[in-house]
């Protein structure tokens, strides 16, 4: 026993210099070929995780975990059975991975193919959902239509979202105003928006515990300060009474926003920042005080 610890001291002792000797072998190409490797895998995954695609790839990972399971233990018939699926398993993904590789390839034939690579493109959909969603407001604002529309941050909203109806849809003004029509079955709850896709409709979110609220308050700004007290979300909010456009942040409640301000203040919010990017993601409510002046707002807390 006392030579096995010896010989692991040993082992233990001589893994530095081993590891020194291996790194003296490695040259620039190879760190060159892993970095584009995982940046090109990277980009992938990113590109399926909001679509079916992710499910079947999950779907895969525990295939080829049942597979190496299957042949750790010995289990000779499925193993035999699995060896034989992976066979077929190219022609297979081509065949179910079809429509994501068909989107791929047609990107990156009508786009420069730099584009594809860098993150130019995943802000659009970000900013064409604040643009539809401002639109949307406008329009239910003059014709008076209440809407509680939340924006998910960093912290999910997914206990939220399964008391509503799971939905996964581009956003645009067209859907969020038939959401909110006042006899569509989904109108009295909450809209959840993640990474500018509708994920729930119809959805519950807890009211506000804060007692120094204003009277007139009704049951939806209420809603939209308790669910921005329990989260870092962004929630807009239109008065089914006054038709005003509101957004709750931290807590505290900007009323009266015309839509120029509440697009401006939505882009603070929602989509990174080239110049001072850091103090405002440590402090996002600075922005919301910083427009007071320019959209004749009130604020509430």
């Amino acid at each position: 026993m006392k030579l096995n610890i010896a010989e692991l001291t040993a082992v233990i002792a001589e893994l530095p210099a081993v590891l020194g000797r291996y790194l003296l072998t490695i040259q620039v190409t190879d760190v060159l070929d892993i970095a584009i490797l995982a940046f090109v895998m990277y980009k992938v995954f990113i590109l399926v995780q909001s679509t079916k695609a992710a499910s079947l790839l999950k779907g895969l990972f525990v295939f080829l975990a049942a597979l190496v399971l299957s042949s750790a233990f010995h289990l000779n018939g499925i193993n035999y059975i699995m060896s034989k699926m992976v066979e077929w398993g190219v022609l297979a993904l081509i065949i179910l991975f079809q429509p994501e590789i068909r989107r791929v390839l047609e990107q990156m034939g009508s786009r420069r193919f730099i584009a594809f690579f860098t993150h130019a493109e995943t802000a659009n959909p970000l900013e064409q959902t604040i643009g539809q969603t401002v639109l949307a407001c406008t329009e239910m604002s003059q014709t008076r239509t209440g809407a509680l529309i939340v924006f998910e941050r960093e912290i999910l909203l997914d206990d939220m979202v399964r008391s509503g109806t799971v939905l996964d849809a581009a956003v645009s003004s067209e859907l969020l105003k038939n959401i909110f029509f006042v006899k569509a079955p989904m109108h009295d709850g909450a809209v959840i928006i993640r990474r500018g896709r509708v994920l729930g409709a119809g959805c519950m979110l807890p009211l506000s515990k804060n007692v120094n609220l204003s009277r007139d308050l009704g049951m939806r700004h209420r809603a939209g300060i308790g669910m921005s007290e329990n989260s870092d979300a962004v929630v807009v909010i239109v008065s089914e009474e006054t038709g005003s456009i509101s957004v709750a942040i931290g807590g505290m409640l900007k009323r009266h926003l015309k839509p120029e301000t509440l697009e401006n203040l939505l882009r603070n919010e929602l989509l990174p920042q080239e110049e001072d990017g850091e103090d405002k993601q440590r402090f996002p409510l600075l922005n919301l005080l910083r427009t007071k002046k320019s959209g004749g707002a009130d604020d509430e807390r």
